[in-house]
């Protein structure tokens, strides 16, 4: 039941039935998911692009596994396990300096499932909890590609970046890649781009290792060697990497949620054609 609209002096006095707080941030509430309504028709105010994207459409696949937990799938949620979106991922190439000419900077993962906590060395960066058994990445996309590099590597492209990320923060957790039953980097992306082979070039297990083994051999240092021999090349041998399409999770769902799978196919179409004429635009 919605609240109602109150004025400022019924706030201001308490007269709210929820509190004065409360009630400021329910009528706020209220009002963006008003503005949110009207996203896809004529009368929107803001980019339909705000919404109908893929970080939100992977936002909505996440949430429906977490309360769909037995379902099984890759997205599976283990017990305990939760999703976070737009979670910082340490880096093993970091500024080792002011002007590091070869550093980079935390990667900013789509979506993560698994075992563990946000913030605890700093604002939205992600650690690994003792004793996780999952770490799950995925990136996801409707119309554009992989980025290709980063300022200080151009070669560095954002599959090799996202598992070289994920071998960084088992190091940090001193959590080998053997000991999770669950590590995956995905790329999820409409069913056509991946048949187009958009992401083919990237995805690969050889190609995902050379790439790291130049970033690495860049910085001449063995602890950067170490790492990469005791913490990247298991992880790559042991991670699920693949891509994964919108229309293949849209499928799972249906079969277990026919009428929540119909809001997400509609949300999904408004994605694809928000967003082409976007990618249109700038082709």
């Amino acid at each position: 039941m919605p609240y109602p609209l109150l004025s400022f002096v019924d706030i201001y006095y308490g007269f709210s039935p929820i509190g004065p707080l409360e009630a400021i941030n329910m009528q706020a509430f209220e009002r963006i998911t008003e503005l949110l309504a009207r996203a896809a028709r004529e009368d929107t105010a803001f980019p339909p692009t705000d919404l109908y994207n893929e970080g939100w459409m992977l936002r909505l696949v996440l949430d429906w596994f977490d309360r769909n937990r037995t379902v099984e799938h890759e997205l599976q949620f283990h017990a305990s396990a939760s999703w976070y979106s737009e979670a910082l991922l340490p880096s093993a190439f970091l500024a080792r300096k002011r002007g590091d000419k070869l550093a980079e900077s935390w990667t900013h993962a789509d979506g993560v499932i698994g075992h563990f906590q946000i913030g605890a060395n700093g604002s939205g960066d992600l650690s690994l909890q003792d004793k996780a058994t999952q770490l799950i990445v995925t990136e996801a996309k409707m119309f554009s590609k992989l980025s290709a590099g980063v300022t200080n590597a151009k070669y560095y492209n954002q599959a090799a970046r996202n598992v070289a990320c994920m071998a960084e923060v088992l190091h940090r957790a001193s959590s080998l890649p053997s000991g999770l039953e669950s590590l995956r980097f995905y790329v999820v992306a409409p069913e056509a781009r991946i048949d187009e082979g958009v992401f083919s070039d990237y995805m690969g297990r050889d190609s995902i290792r050379e790439i790291v083994q130049q970033r690495v051999s860049e910085f001449e240092d063995a602890e950067k060697d170490e790492w990469l021999e005791e913490w990247f090349l298991p992880t790559l041998a042991t991670a699920d990497i693949r891509c994964m399409s919108w229309e293949e999770l849209l499928n799972v769902i249906e079969h277990h949620d026919p009428e929540e799978a119909t809001g997400l196919r509609e949300f999904y179409a408004n994605c694809l054609k928000f967003n082409q004429f976007v990618a249109q635009r700038y082709s």
